[in-house]
């Protein structure tokens, strides 16, 4: 007994595959991005540093450890 395949209801798009993202989709990591490199680049804006004496220390020790 052979089995039934199924078919599409409609036919597949000729180019290949037609994916559409939201504009949200790119623009938000885009901005997160942006941000964190904005702040890596300059930290005096970045709130930690003018917080506890101990997390600006160890922000500075992290800093230190990656530019070796």
């Amino acid at each position: 007994m052979s089995a039934r395949t199924h078919t599409r209801p409609h036919p597949a798009p000729r180019g290949g595959v037609d994916i559409r993202l939201p504009w949200w989709a790119l623009a938000l990591p885009a901005l997160a991005f942006i941000t964190l490199l904005t702040l890596i680049l300059n930290p005096s804006h970045a709130q930690a540093t003018a917080g506890d004496p101990a997390i600006t220390h160890l922000f500075e020790r992290v800093q230190q450890l990656a530019a070796r």
